[in-house]
């Protein structure tokens, strides 16, 4: 049986973990806007929950292909309100960011995971990690959100993310980070073409043997899945929770998801009749 360390948490991964996006920030690729006041914010995070939510992903910077960088300031002013907020409830937190100073805040603040796109690659991002008791997403990305995606390039993606990623873990535990306050990412869609997509979405299984963590997923309304059926951003929920199920049925550990509804019942239908 497989148990995460995360924060005041200790989660069992003998089942799939579903984890709501809360976007607090006005131009997120899929929902950049809709929750960027405290109340609104809340508002739908607690609606996750109802709709069986295990873990909140609480964002202050967009993190989509051209974005801008949010100064430092701005992003702590953004999500600390919002995870004191939602500190009381019995769930975990997690904080979707690459910038130490706002990983400081945010575990001050009492999040249970850190969800670093740069594999805490941020100056003093491990030395941080290494004093806390909370839990670490390291995700592979190629390039920076400005630029990622106007050229990737890979001799073969998935030897060359599954080696990063390696190698970001042994430095995490060379560091006092205990394997079992690890998962990993690949990051689909983080300087990858499609092709590139698709071939690390089939060795999701393989990459999760090869790494030795569980592995968080998420594919959720991205661009892969529109370029796979032809559907544009508002009609990708079919398609997201189909590829959640997918990546649980492949190993998946935990999977990102916007549509947590939709994916919770699926993943029920498919414990239950696969």
């Amino acid at each position: 049986m497989s148990m995460f360390s995360c924060g005041r948490f200790q989660l069992d991964l003998s089942r799939p973990w579903v984890m709501g996006i809360v976007n607090v920030t006005p131009d997120s690729f899929s929902d950049g806007g809709q929750h960027d006041t405290l109340v609104h914010a809340v508002a739908h995070a607690e609606k996750l929950l109802k709709e069986g939510a295990d873990i909140l992903d609480i964002g202050g910077e967009s993190t989509r292909p051209g974005a801008a960088a949010v100064p430092v300031e701005e992003e702590i002013r953004r999500v600390i309100p919002v995870i004191q907020a939602l500190s009381s409830l019995n769930v975990p937190l997690s904080i979707d960011t690459r910038k130490p100073e706002v990983m400081r805040a945010a575990i001050d603040a009492g999040v249970d995971l850190v969800n670093d796109i740069s594999a805490l690659e941020g100056l003093g991002a491990i030395d941080l990690l290494a004093k806390s008791a909370v839990g670490i997403c390291l995700m592979h990305k190629q390039g920076d959100p400005q630029t990622m995606q106007v050229a990737p390039s890979y001799q073969n993606v998935v030897e060359e993310v599954t080696h990063y990623l390696s190698k970001r873990i042994e430095l995490a535990q060379a560091s006092a980070i205990s394997a079992n306050r690890i998962v990993a990412d690949p990051g689909f869609g983080f300087g990858k073409s499609l092709e590139h997509n698709i071939a690390l979405f089939q060795s999701i299984d393989k990459m999760g043997t090869l790494l030795g963590v569980p592995l968080l997923i998420g594919v959720s309304r991205k661009k892969m899945l529109g370029e796979i059926t032809g559907q544009e951003l508002r009609e990708r929920m079919l398609g997201s929770v189909i590829a959640a199920v997918l990546a649980v049925q492949k190993g998946a550990s935990i999977v990102r998801v916007h549509d947590v509804r939709e994916t919770v019942d699926a993943l029920k239908l498919w414990k239950v009749l696969k």
